[in-house]
């Protein structure tokens, strides 16, 4: 009870604080904990935004708009690129100053230290639902509506996502871009053991395993991979299914969706070869690309092109591709959303407003694609410029990455990454210490369930 007294004393006095700031934001908004409520209606402000651009500006004093990214990574060149060239092309009297911290600084240090962002940079998830605890995410319907903005030319799959992480199916995001799942594959192990490469049309996720044990080989003292299909996190996105049930407020765990998950992660452990000689289970990106003992990696395309491309510039040549991400028969994929968030106590929410409403521009989205992330509109002529800017992936196989259809995210709930880890260990007592799935699942299920009973007592 002491701990509970004192965090809530905390959060009152960084909330004093947020209040001396000057802020005069919208503060009241009911984040989702478990459930994805749609909205009745949609405030699309067609007016002049019939092609994403915002209202005209009326005031034309220098502003200073500061922006701040967390959880995601955006690299000084992106954050030009992709941010501030196209603020300055379209708005010239908005300056944008960016904050830099340390990795591990979080929300509630920066706003102690008296910094409120104007613009924060971050993903659909967890990292939502820590800003809306806080208190200080502004929403931005009545934005929209007075600035006429078209939100219809947001991607169905990801408007769904954003309005789902409050009751009100508030849209409290403007998303850059969908961070969808690839499929990688390395062509020199393929090569090597005379191996066909994999297939341009859509695989589900056993056919990718099944390919995998073939690749999965000890040649010369080196234990080559096959495939590393990831955790149970990574899998669960090409379902319909969250960490808690919406309507019993109880662990999925039970489900026939998980059970199907954690035996298909049972026979990837199965395979003579998989679990390393210091009982690794996961296989990263640098397994791939400079141990070059992985042959096949569905990952996330932010997680791999920028490093593959640093790779690249340190003159490492490495000849690999991709192909269509793998699903459970139903050609769907999922993902994670790359979005800005506005505070809702900047001392300057319309020129701010301005500046995340831009992304949606299809000048500025042709710019995300470029540069090697899917759009967040509906224009399938952006898709033909994928990479186009980025070295790495030409003559890659790009069209590969638009073979499945992007679903909306699994319903949210705030104890997603508490639960992730329990779903993690569940997977080491099948693959380490040989539980089986039922036995493994059961007790899954009972920690979570009491995480999730321990958290529903300190809500108000």
């Amino acid at each position: 009870m002491k701990k509970r007294r004192g965090l809530a004393l905390l959060l009152a006095i960084m909330m004093v604080m947020l209040a001396a700031c000057g802020g005069t934001g919208n503060t009241s908004i009911t984040r989702n904990a478990a459930e994805s409520t749609p909205p009745s209606g949609e405030t699309t402000g067609n007016g002049g935004g019939a092609k994403g651009q915002v209202g005209e500006q009326t005031r034309k004093e220098p502003v200073t708009i500061t922006f701040w990214n967390y959880g995601n990574t955006i690299t000084d060149t992106e954050f030009n690129k992709l941010i501030v060239e196209p603020t300055k092309a379209k708005y010239p009297h908005i300056t944008l100053e960016r904050i830099k911290t340390e990795a591990d600084t979080t929300p509630e240090d920066l706003l102690s230290m008296g910094q409120v962002p104007d613009i924060i940079y971050t993903s659909s998830g967890p990292s939502y639902y820590r800003f809306l605890d806080i208190g200080i995410i502004q929403d931005l319907d009545e934005l929209i509506a007075k600035h006429n903005v078209d939100t219809t030319r947001i991607k169905p799959a990801i408007l769904e996502s954003i309005r789902g992480f409050t009751q009100e199916g508030k849209l409290i995001a403007i998303p850059l871009s969908f961070n969808l799942l690839i499929t990688y594959y390395n062509k020199e192990i393929f090569d090597k053991f005379n191996i066909p490469y994999p297939s341009d049309e859509p695989q589900t996720w056993e056919q990718w395993l099944e390919l995998g044990r073939k690749l999965t080989i000890q040649d010369n003292g080196v234990q080559y991979v096959g495939v590393d299909l990831g955790g149970p996190g990574n899998i669960v996105r090409s379902l319909d299914i969250g960490n808690v049930d919406s309507a019993t407020g109880k662990s999925t765990l039970a489900s026939e969706e998980w059970n199907g998950i954690y035996e298909l992660l049972k026979k990837q452990y199965e395979i003579p070869g998989f679990i390393g000689s210091n009982n690794e289970i996961g296989y990263d990106r640098v397994t791939f690309m400079q141990d070059r003992r992985l042959a096949i990696r569905p990952a996330f395309l932010a997680n791999m092109v920028g490093p593959l491309e640093e790779l690249k510039a340190e003159g490492i040549d490495l000849d690999w591709d991709i192909a269509p991400a793998p699903h459970f028969g139903d050609n769907k994929v999922g993902g994670s959303i790359h979005s800005v968030i506005l505070s809702n106590q900047s001392k300057h929410l319309d020129d701010a407003f301005l500046v995340i409403a831009n992304i949606l521009s299809d000048e500025t989205q042709r710019l995300v694609a470029r540069n090697g992330r899917v759009p967040s509109i509906v224009n399938p002529e952006l898709e033909k410029e994928f990479g186009a800017d980025v070295s790495v992936l030409q003559g890659k196989k790009i069209e590969n990455v638009f073979k499945l259809e992007a679903k909306p995210n699994n319903p949210p709930h705030p104890l997603d990454n508490q639960l992730g880890e329990v779903l993690s260990q569940a997977a080491e007592e099948i693959a380490l210490n040989g539980k089986d799935v039922n036995s493994a699942l059961r007790g899954a299920e009972e920690e979570s369930n009491r995480i999730i009973e321990a958290w529903e007592k300190t809500r108000p």
